[in-house]
């Protein structure tokens, strides 16, 4: 494997009691004042581009006298944009969800069309000229209502309007979704009574956490709106920087990408030379760096994110079953422009390129970070505060993933020291096993963890 420095890896309170009690009667004023102005500007969105026909459920990009965007940070200057679809079982009783796609900076957008949402590309019909959409017969929204927002600030259609506001960190982008949600609830306050889970995957493992941690200290000291907050969902979550990295070269071992002699001899070297970290290796260190070396010429050309599927570096589409090649076709929809405005795109971005996943916002160690700064290293520490709380936690992993490996979210489940209450065992799909699951509690926090054997493309 290579070393870091030469390949890319993939953070107003009311204290007072009379003061809090004097914001929520206020808050139930203002709630009954707007309520009824914020339901009829809302957005729907009745078709869409690609789509045959009106769209089955209801599906809202926005306030009609805001454009698609809730503007959050200084003075507003970041202009947020989400896709919200009501459940199409009972959106009044379904929990509300609000969902993160990972990256960071990949857009909302990816998670609805390429994962859960209502919406999938059918591949056998479209042409980059042309994006035929179908329905996704198992999208959550059949039992939830979800939120897909584009954060931060150059991810999807969201947008800053200074320089200043496009850069941003782990914790200002934190403060910002939750300022967001905060924003959202206030103009549909028909949804604050809804149970509300956030949820998310990849690189969301950071800063989702913070943002579930921000919404319970919210609601201990009284700050507006009340969420009815009860857990969280993450999927093959970015957790804790050295050992999710960490944790891929023994992967490899154990899924036989790497052989039993090659892997001792490894372990015995690299724990000489590398001191056992592979993430921040010295440049100088040429034995290190020769070891990872050995390791790279058996896994250097997997896919990390699916290590069944192949590695495709496509100028044109050509092969379906590269995943690079299905995220074109999305690319090409996103930037038509009778999508955007359907979608009720802001004209300032009428010159700018939608991307799945904004590559300035990526990271890498020992570079200068260009537009987003990892700056929060482990949130362990967050997880094990919400074991306190009154909250459900489910987290998955797909167990052909080497980018965050299943046994490295094990790992740090496993530190939170909560007591099992239902030990590994196989759940299934029409008898089919599907996965291995495991139950952890402590007091009223619950958390299940699930491996999911990864359907292949297409």
């Amino acid at each position: 494997m290579k070393p870091q420095s030469e390949s890319h890896l993939q953070p107003w309170r009311f204290n007072n009691k009379s003061s809090s009690q004097i914001s929520l009667l206020w808050f139930a004023v203002f709630l009954q004042v707007v309520s009824s102005e914020v339901i009829e500007s809302q957005f729907l969105v009745k078709t869409l581009p690609g789509f045959l026909g009106e769209l089955p459920f209801t599906l809202e990009t926005g306030q009609q006298c805001a454009l698609s965007y809730i503007g959050v940070g200084e003075s507003d200057d970041v202009q947020l944009f989400y896709y919200f679809i009501e459940s199409e079982g009972n959106p009044k009783d379904d929990p509300l969800m609000l969902w993160l796609t990972g990256g960071p900076g990949c857009s909302g957008l990816s998670g609805l069309l390429y994962e859960i949402g209502p919406l999938t590309i059918d591949f056998a019909n479209s042409t980059l000229t042309k994006t035929v959409l179908k329905i996704n017969p198992f999208s959550w929204t059949k039992a939830a209502n979800i939120i897909f927002l584009d954060q931060p600030a150059g991810t999807g259609y969201s947008y800053a309007k200074t320089p200043e506001a496009s850069i941003t960190n782990d914790t200002l982008s934190t403060m910002q979704a939750y300022q967001f949600l905060k924003k959202w609830l206030v103009d549909h306050p028909k949804f604050l009574h809804n149970t509300l889970y956030v949820a998310g995957d990849s690189y969301s493992g950071i800063v989702l956490p913070m943002i579930v941690q921000e919404i319970y200290d919210g609601n201990e000291v009284g700050e507006g709106p009340k969420m009815n907050i009860k857990g969280y969902i993450l999927g093959n979550p970015f957790t804790d920087t050295s050992n999710d990295y960490n944790s891929r070269i023994p992967y490899a071992h154990r899924m036989a990408l790497l052989s039993d002699a090659i892997y001792k001899v490894f372990l015995q070297s690299t724990k000489e030379n590398c001191n056992g970290e592979y993430l921040k290796v010295d440049p100088d260190n040429s034995l290190c760096i020769n070891d990872l070396q050995v390791v790279d010429e058996c896994i250097g050309r997997i896919y990390l994110a699916n290590i069944l599927e192949p590695s495709c570096k496509i100028p044109q589409l050509q092969i379906q079953w590269c995943r690079d090649g299905t995220h074109l076709y999305s690319s090409a929809w996103a930037n038509s422009r009778d999508v955007r405005e359907a979608l009720h795109v802001s004209e300032a971005l009428n010159n700018i390129e939608w991307v799945r996943c904004n590559e300035t916002m990526h990271f890498y160690f020992g570079a200068e970070p260009i537009a987003y700064t990892h700056n929060v290293l482990s949130v362990v520490g967050y997880h094990q505060r919400l074991a306190h709380k009154n909250c459900r936690a489910l987290v998955y992993s797909g167990d052909h993933d080497m980018v965050v490996p299943y046994f490295a979210t094990l790992n740090w489940i496993e530190s939170l020291n909560l007591s099992v209450g239902k030990d590994w065992r196989p759940w299934f799909v029409n008898d089919q096993v599907a996965g291995y699951t495991m139950e952890f509690l402590k007091n009223e926090y619950s958390l299940t963890y699930a491996t999911i054997k990864v359907r292949n493309l297409p």
